[in-house]
């Protein structure tokens, strides 16, 4: 079978399914409260490639192999209402402004508006995960949200630390953005009735391929314009976030480099135009990207070498493309 990279290809198999779960996610989205209707049609509007969500039924697609599954697309939904509530948040901390080429919901609505909004997303996908009465769901999501939180005031403790090491970086990253790969997954294995052997390799998949799309977003921070990123580059840099080609210019840039990124990591909120140029160009003339492309590599590769175990067919084929193009993107 022919490796693609094109996004649209690789979801084909549940190209029915996602066309499927558009129409549960605006479903479930209604109240009552015209506010919440208004942020949510906002937010649906924006578009997102909706990763996770296919992930998951990539993977009980995957593992069924033409066997029906329940529950699938709601599952899939609140994966996708658990993820954008975290965007809500995230941008409300973040201060960001820039989202998918638009603004943020808290530059349309304000800060208070995302955060409600955010909170009943939550709780929505906390509503929608009963519905199975299957125990082992809840833990899945309960456990993937409560390690998102710890991921998000980890960064916050990281904030402006130029001291943060690569290990530490990587717990956040896991922490942060794999939890949910690796809950998405995990909940596909389950629906489709997996093996232990099967859920624990979804389990590494999930966490592994989540790992290779923060690494690249540290790459395309860098090296991807506002019009392909959909938000302002360098934004990372400029909230003090030290991510991995910082990480690595402060281990083994010159005295000179190390001195400049420490500066701009420890005073990113007043940091001049000129010096994030200065840090850009540091970064840019040294092995930082490399070395991060190298280390996303090695994740993508653990997430193939994940798969071994699933049957061969078209979904699993596309859990693997998906690997490639996690490197690839430029978005």
């Amino acid at each position: 079978m022919l490796m693609s990279t094109n996004l649209q290809t690789i979801l084909s198999p549940i190209s029915g399914d996602m066309q499927a779960l558009n129409g549960v996610i605006r479903d479930r989205l209604s109240s009552e409260v015209a506010l919440i209707n208004q942020i949510s049609a906002y937010i649906i509007e924006a578009g997102g490639k909706r990763i996770r969500p296919a992930l998951l039924l990539l993977t009980s697609q995957a593992i069924a192999n033409g066997q029906p599954v329940q529950h699938h697309l709601d599952m899939a939904a609140v994966v996708e209402f658990i993820h954008t509530a975290t965007l809500l948040h995230d941008d409300v901390v973040d201060e960001s402004h820039l989202r998918r080429g638009r603004a943020t919901a808290n530059a349309a609505f304000g800060n208070a508006a995302s955060v409600l909004v955010g909170d009943f997303l939550y709780s929505r996908a906390f509503q929608m995960m009963v519905a199975p009465n299957e125990l082992k769901i809840m833990q899945i999501l309960a456990d993937a949200t409560n390690t998102i939180a710890e991921g998000e005031v980890l960064q916050l403790m990281n904030m402006h630390d130029p001291d943060v090491n690569e290990e530490r970086y990587m717990q956040v990253i896991h922490y942060k953005t794999g939890k949910l790969f690796e809950a998405s997954a995990a909940l596909g294995a389950l629906l489709a009735k997996a093996t232990p052997e099967q859920y624990a390799a979804a389990e590494a998949y999930g966490r592994h391929i989540g790992s290779t799309f923060q690494l690249v977003d540290d790459i395309l921070d860098y090296t991807a314009s506002a019009e392909q990123m959909g938000k302002n580059a360098g934004d990372d840099l400029r909230e003090g976030k030290p991510t991995l080609p910082l990480i690595y210019l402060l281990d083994h840039g010159t005295a000179e480099q190390k001195k400049l990124v420490r500066h701009a990591i420890e005073q990113a909120d007043e940091l001049p135009e000129d010096m994030f140029q200065q840090v850009y160009e540091a970064i840019m003339a040294s092995n930082a990207i490399t070395y991060t492309e190298e280390t996303a590599k090695r994740e993508a590769q653990l997430a193939k070498e994940a798969l071994a175990c699933f049957p061969k067919n078209e979904a699993t084929q596309s859990l693997i493309d998906l690997c490639d193009y996690s490197l690839k993107r430029s978005t």
